[in-house]
């Protein structure tokens, strides 16, 4: 608290986006400079600055790396400094973040001044509020005006200029210096405007997907015959590109994309994507939104009226392409989608024993099915031979490895196998995307400390900021994640609810089959079940793992030893 006799120090607060093109530390000066002219008269002194850089407004504060230390320093009694100026509202506050932010300085009792209220906010005054709530409102009407200001004028660039406006260049393509960029005061800064010119590796494979479409061969069999050929596909010739995808073979929607892009015709096209904000807890509105790409419809692609760049395809050859789509895509009402929870009795517990993936369950005619679909493109690739198909009924396994379970169960093991599938249950292992979760908070905050250290050692601001903000948006992302994990986790049996119900009954294997779907699940995953599936032999091998002691068969067997061997097959 302020002590009469002595000078009142402050703490500047601000905030700079580098979005639209601002200078930092210029714009840190203006905003100093507001701030000091308001204190100095009433003899203030700024002693510590919380001022982040390329951070949107739209971030709430605790999300902005350098105002969430400043709302962390309020709590802290020896923090130095008796109150906090901002030198700019509107770089400060965006919609109702004033009125979620306010609340912690009348808390800690720390004045927060404005050059708008000429002073401190007083927070019994409607008037201040007022003027703070509309200086807010002001802010997001001020974004969302430069939003609109830039969409349009990238709209004009690519629509009458066929402009290149960044992003990857698409396969059959390739970047091309076009010169000084059109800008004055970029082209002084040495930025280039760039253009697509052919790719000379990648280009004739463009045009040997139209021309074998055009000939009556389908998207999988134009995938098929590439992979087979050796093409790379465009994530195998460009890492870059997509480096979390499969690059074995050619995928369906590669050739699909390729077919339906406009680009191929020499014409430029902007705005198949939009960024997206969606809020980042649902639970917990004042985290703001996190933004993410989503896909426009073909009806808001913006493509240029004249071609600026070589074309790899004619008009005539890409309307016919476009034509085929339209008349091989079936008439009549769309289809809808059903989500119904079918009572899977091994979901997530048989595995192919061919590829090693998990088979995943599929509803038929009233019977529960589990099923493998290898992509032909990527067997041809792999060198496996691996049927289209695979099925599995569930019936077909279920009597037999329920007598083989029930062996667990006889009564010289009865006990042991209760504790085992106790430890199993036990509720203080919490789950894996929690412990993960947790695992990220904390090198966040080991993170936090040392860019914060390094801050403080002299190092670059801009670049420790950036740091900074990554990091912290990391955390609150792992944060979120680790309330969602913590919600979702289900209650489980405690060792007398399952001693009772495994004692309650004399007929193991009886009761396992008559169980509720539900009920059976449950004891499945008790028993750690993992089935592996052999279609050529027709046969399932079961492991059973009960907390650290493991109970494994090689193969579910009947009375005799033998292989039990499943009905069906491919």
């Amino acid at each position: 608290m302020h002590t009469a006799g002595r000078k009142l120090l402050f703490a500047f607060c601000g905030r700079v986006s580098t979005e639209d093109q601002q200078e930092p530390e210029a714009s840190r000066l203006w905003q100093l400079n507001r701030a000091q002219a308001l204190i100095e008269p009433a003899g203030g002194e700024i002693v510590a600055e919380y001022f982040d850089v390329g951070q949107t407004r739209a971030l709430p504060w605790k999300r902005r790396p350098r105002a969430a230390a400043l709302l962390a320093a309020l709590a802290d009694t020896h923090r130095g400094f008796d109150a906090v100026v901002i030198g700019e509202p509107q770089r400060a506050f965006y919609g109702s973040q004033f009125g979620n932010t306010f609340p912690l300085f009348v808390h800690y009792g720390v004045p927060l001044w404005v050059p708008e209220v000429g002073g401190p906010i007083d927070p019994d005054n409607e008037a201040h509020d007022l003027i703070m709530s509309v200086f807010g409102g002001m802010s997001k009407g001020e974004r969302n005006r430069i939003k609109v200001r830039v969409h349009s004028a990238m709209a004009s660039q690519a629509l009458m200029e066929g402009r290149y406006l960044g992003g990857r260049p698409p396969y059959g393509y390739r970047l091309s210096d076009l010169g000084p960029h059109p800008n004055p005061g970029k082209a002084a800064d040495g930025k280039r405007l760039h253009g697509l010119e052919p790719d000379p590796d990648t280009a004739p494979v463009v045009a040997r997907i139209f021309t074998e479409f055009l000939s009556g061969h389908g998207i999988f069999a134009i995938a098929e015959d590439l992979t087979r050929d050796g093409i790379p596909s465009p994530s195998a010739h460009d890492r870059a590109r997509n480096p979390h995808r499969d690059t074995r073979a050619w995928a369906k929607s590669a050739v699909r994309a390729i077919l339906g892009n406009p680009r191929y015709t020499g014409r430029q096209v902007w705005n198949r994507q939009h960024k997206h904000e969606a809020l980042l807890d649902i639970h917990d509105v004042t985290l703001g939104y996190t933004t993410a790409m989503r896909w426009n419809s073909q009806d808001k692609w913006i493509v240029s009226k004249k071609i600026v760049h070589t074309p790899l395809v004619d008009d005539d050859v890409f309307a016919r392409v476009q034509d085929l789509f339209a008349v091989r895509s079936r008439p009549g009402t769309t289809h809808q989608k059903h989500r119904t929870r079918n009572p899977y009795l091994y979901r997530g517990r048989i595995t192919c024993g061919i590829c090693t993936r998990r088979m995943q369950g599929q509803w038929s005619h009233g019977d529960a099915y589990y099923r493998c679909r290898f992509p032909e493109e990527y067997a041809l690739a792999n060198r496996v031979h691996h049927p289209r198909n695979i099925y599995l009924r569930e019936s077909w396994i279920t009597v037999p490895l329920d007598n083989w379970l029930a062996t667990v169960f006889l009564p010289h093991r009865l006990d042991d196998t209760i504790d085992l599938m106790a430890t199993a249950a036990a509720p203080d292992q919490e789950p894996a995307a929690a412990a993960v979760a947790r695992a990220v908070i904390a090198g966040c905050d080991a993170k936090l400390a040392t860019h914060r250290a390094a801050l403080e050692a002299g190092a670059d601001p801009t670049l420790v900021t950036q740091w900074i903000a990554e990091t912290q948006a990391r955390r609150v992302r792992a944060e979120a994640e680790l309330r969602s994990s913590s919600k979702g986790a289900g209650a489980r049996m405690s060792r007398d609810e399952i001693a009772r119900l495994v004692r309650s009954i004399s007929d193991l294997a009886a009761v396992i089959q008559q169980a509720e779907a539900e009920d059976k699940a449950e004891i499945y995953r008790l028993l750690g079940l993992r089935l592996t599936y052999a279609p050529a032999q027709a046969t399932v091998r079961a492991e059973s793992s009960l907390g650290s002691k493991n109970h494994k068969s090689p193969r579910p067997t009947n009375n005799r030893g033998e292989l039990v061997r499943v009905r069906g097959g491919t």
